[in-house]
């Protein structure tokens, strides 16, 4: 894989959960890339001080066309969706919920926090399963030691570990660290294309190295990963993955669809409390109100053509 084929993509700062809103760096999607493979948003937040940041507390809101992955390095967050699921998001267990048609949850960190750190994902729906039913799942995966890493793969496989975990798409998810100095080389499926989202440390991957916060995009073609960790400790990283996703989407607040009409649609039952989202029990507060739609219509979002 040559120098020139990486894609180095940089965070911006966003707000994230309303008027208590904590500072998340979101490196998906932005205007150079939408989606790898399935992957669609890609939220990194921390190491956050709780008694200065208040940390996490996002109100009941509304998802429809997605899988929201959750994976956290430090810190607790407590999950309740309108499935009746109540469930903590602990390091280095997977919270994955799937709100196709609709579902609506909370994140609030609890009391036993004091640095929240972890990285919030979303899963793009292929048409043909973009309305499947609510579900929730929970996995722990184990370790696995390969030249100097410690790896967890989370979701699909790699380094000889598999996830149980359902998806709708080919796809990998895996939290790797790698020890100070070290050098890693990994078996990667060649039809698979690659982001790998750093935050500690600094990795030199395909001739470029990426530092927190970075997310570097790798295409398809390429059947191993190699990574040298360059810094004095050691350097953590989620390495996303999954078959190119060549369904245009629209993405607008906590929706994905295919047309303006599907957001439109959606945005007005959740302002009317329709059943299509359900209900959460457990939260001491008011849901989210949807934003105001753009004047404009929303136009769908793709991946630049690939070379």
């Amino acid at each position: 894989m040559s120098i020139a084929e990486i894609e180095v993509l940089t965070a911006r700062d966003v707000p994230l959960g309303g008027p208590r809103a904590m500072t998340v760096r979101r490196t998906l999607p932005q205007r150079a890339r939408t989606l790898i493979g399935a992957w669609c948003f890609a939220d990194h937040y921390g190491p956050d001080d709780v008694a200065e940041s208040g940390g996490m507390d996002v109100a009941p809101h509304p998802h429809i066309g997605l899988q929201t992955v959750s994976w956290l390095f430090s810190g607790e967050i407590e999950h309740r969706d309108s499935l009746g699921s109540h469930a903590y998001v602990r390091p280095g267990e997977l919270n994955l919920m799937t709100g196709g048609y609709g579902i609506s949850h909370t994140e609030v960190s609890t009391p036993r926090t004091t640095v929240l750190h972890g990285v919030q994902l979303w899963v793009a729906l292929p048409e043909e399963h973009r309305n499947a039913a609510r579900d929730f799942q929970h996995y722990a995966p184990g370790t696995v030691r390969v030249d100097g890493a410690d790896i967890r793969v989370f979701l699909g496989s790699l380094a000889g570990s598999s996830s149980p975990v359902r998806t709708f798409t080919p796809l990998l998810g895996a939290e790797l660290l790698v020890d100070p100095g070290a050098t890693v080389t990994l078996p990667v499926d060649p039809g698979f294309e690659h982001g790998l989202l750093v935050d500690a440390g600094e990795i030199r991957t395909a001739g470029t190295l990426l530092r927190p916060a970075e997310l570097g995009y790798l295409p398809t073609g390429s059947g191993t990963l190699t990574l040298t960790n360059e810094s004095d400790a050691p350097a953590r990283a989620v390495l996303l993955g999954g078959t190119p996703f060549e369904e245009e989407i629209v993405m607008w607040w906590n929706f994905i669809g295919r047309s303006h009409e599907d957001i439109a649609e959606a945005r007005e039952e959740w302002e009317k409390a329709s059943d299509r989202f359900g209900e959460v029990e457990g939260y001491p507060g008011d849901r989210l109100p949807a934003p105001a739609l753009p004047n404009a219509r929303i136009a769908p979002r793709k991946n630049p053509a690939r070379r």
